[in-house]
C-alpha cells in the first residue's frame, strides 16, 4: 500500500479491525515542541493560517516559495494537505497560486487520558479540533486490566467515526512515564511498569505516543491554543513559560523557547511540596501539596468539617454547589485551597522566573470565585517584578488538549514519517 492512498484504505487501520493486536506496537516519543523542518513548518502554517497562498506561507515560515512548493507538493502527496481551487483570486495563474489547507476531514486522531479518577477519550482532526470527547471512570483493578478496558472504550467510541482513517494514538497520564518504552508507573493507580504503549498501541492497532499529562497540557498551549489577540505569535512561544497543574494530582512543566522540558528520567513531582497546612499525606507528612489542594482532599476536608454528608459518596461538585449556594464554611475551604495554590505557584515562580505563568486544572476553572484568592496570595508571595500570569484559555477541557495535542505531536513533528509509519 502506498502513503499515497492511506486515506482510501479499509484495511489494517481501519477501525472495524482495531481490535485485533498489533505483533509490533509502534511507539514514537511525542515531540512536544514547535518544529522548525520545512515540512513541519508548512503544516503548521496551513494548520493555523489555512487556507493559506504558497506566498504568504513563505512569508510566515521564512522559507522560500521554491521550499514552500516542494513542501506543499509532499504534503499534498500524502494526504496531509489538499488545495482550495475554488478560493484561487480572478486572474490567477498557474497551480502555486492555488491556496491550500489541512486536508482535516479524511482523518482523525485518538486522545487518551488517564487520570486518577476519571478517563477521557477524544477523537480530534488533523487540526488538534476535537470532534468528540467522552469520560468514563478510571478502570480499578491492575494496569493490564485496566488498560484493556481503556482499549475497548476508546475502540468503541472512534468507532462513531467510521468515515475517517485513524492515524496515531496519544496518551497523557499521570505518575512517572517512560516514552521511549511506553511504561508507566502510577503510585495513586497501583500501577508499576504499566504497558500503555503494548497495551493500548497494541489493541487499537495504531502508532502510539505516550507522554507525562502535565508536561501534554504545556505543549497544547504551544501548539493548540487560539493565536494571540494581537497576532504576535512569535513572542507567545519565545522565552520560559511555567505550566501549573491542579485537579486530583498537582504538577508542572516548563517550556523553553518553543519546547517543553522533557528530563530524560521522567517528570520531576512537586506533589510534596510543603505547604503549611495541617493535611495528612499519605507519606506520612503533613501539608504535603497534593494531601491539601487535590480534589479527594478538599472532598475529605468537606465531610470532615460537615459541608457535605459522608454518603451517598460525595464529590467535589457537591463542595462547589455548597459554596454557591451560600455555605460560608464550604466558601471558606476553597478559598483555603486557593491561597495554598497561590503560594505554591508564588515559591516555583520564583525558583525558576519564566516570562509566563498558565494555570490549569479545574482546582482554577471549576471554581471561579477562587481566582481572585489565588492572585492575592500569589502577589503577596512572590518577591519578583509583575509578570504575565493567566489561567488557561483551554477551561476544564485541559485533560481533552493535553491528550489531543500527544496524538498529533510526531505527525506536526515530522509529518511526512509519520504518514509513512501510519500506512506501514
Amino acid at each position: 500500500m502506498s502513503v499515497s492512498t492511506l486515506h482510501h484504505h479499509s484495511g489494517p487501520t481501519s477501525l472495524r479491525s482495531l481490535p485485533r493486536p498489533r505483533s509490533r506496537v509502534q511507539l514514537v516519543a511525542p515531540d512536544l515542541r514547535i518544529a522548525d523542518s520545512p515540512a513541519a513548518s508548512v503544516l503548521r502554517v496551513a494548520c493555523v493560517e489555512g487556507p493559506i497562498s504558497r506566498e504568504r506561507a513563505a512569508r510566515a515560515t521564512g522559507s522560500s516559495i521554491a521550499t514552500v512548493n516542494r513542501q506543499v507538493s509532499a504534503l499534498l502527496a500524502v494526504g496531509l494537505l489538499r488545495e482550495r481551487a475554488d478560493l484561487t483570486a480572478p486572474g490567477a495563474i498557474g497551480r502555486p497560486r492555488v491556496p491550500f489547507e489541512v486536508n482535516h476531514e479524511p482523518f482523525s486522531t485518538i486522545g487518551i487520558h488517564i487520570g486518577a479518577v476519571v478517563t477521557g477519550i477524544t477523537v480530534s482532526d488533523l487540526r488538534g479540533r476535537i470532534l468528540g470527547a467522552v469520560e468514563i471512570p478510571t478502570p480499578a483493578g491492575s494496569s493490564e486490566t485496566a488498560l484493556a478496558s481503556v482499549t475497548r472504550s476508546a475502540h468503541a467510541f472512534a468507532g462513531r467515526w467510521h468515515r475517517r482513517t485513524p492515524l496515531w494514538v496519544g496518551v497523557a497520564i499521570g505518575g512517572r512515564v517512560d516514552t521511549t518504552s511506553g511504561t508507566v508507573d502510577h503510585p495513586r493507580l497501583g500501577w508499576e511498569n504499566g504497558r500503555v504503549a503494548g497495551i493500548i498501541g497494541g489493541g487499537l492497532g495504531l502508532p502510539i505516543s505516550v507522554s507525562g499529562h502535565v508536561e501534554a497540557m504545556a505543549a497544547s498551549e504551544l501548539l493548540l491554543a487560539p493565536r494571540p489577540s494581537d497576532g504576535d505569535v512569535a513572542q507567545s512561544t519565545s522565552g520560559t513559560s511555567l505550566y501549573f497543574y491542579a485537579r486530583e494530582t498537582a504538577g508542572m512543566a516548563l517550556t523553553i523557547d518553543g519546547r517543553v522540558h522533557t528530563p530524560t528520567s521522567g517528570p520531576g513531582s512537586i506533589a510534596h511540596l510543603p505547604t503549611g497546612s495541617s493535611a495528612l499525606c499519605d507519606c506520612g507528612n503533613r501539608g504535603c501539596l497534593e494531601a491539601s489542594v487535590s480534589d479527594r482532599a478538599v472532598v475529605a476536608a468537606a465531610v470532615d468539617r460537615k459541608i457535605v454528608a459522608p454518603q451517598p459518596r460525595p464529590s467535589i461538585t457537591a463542595v462547589y454547589r455548597a459554596a454557591q449556594s451560600g455555605s460560608e464554611a464550604a466558601r471558606e475551604l476553597l478559598v483555603e485551597r486557593a491561597q495554598i495554590l497561590g503560594r505554591t505557584v508564588a515559591l516555583l515562580r520564583d525558583m525558576f522566573n519564566p516570562d509566563r505563568v498558565v494555570l490549569g486544572g479545574q482546582a482554577f476553572t471549576a471554581y471561579p470565585a477562587g481566582i481572585p484568592h489565588v492572585g492575592r496570595a500569589f502577589a503577596a508571595h512572590s518577591t519578583l517584578e509583575r509578570r504575565d500570569i493567566r489561567v488557561t484559555g483551554f477551561g476544564d477541557k485541559v485533560q481533552e488538549y493535553a491528550a489531543t495535542v500527544v496524538s498529533l505531536s510526531a505527525l506536526y513533528s515530522d509529518p511526512l514519517a509519520s504518514m509513512r509509519r501510519a500506512a506501514a
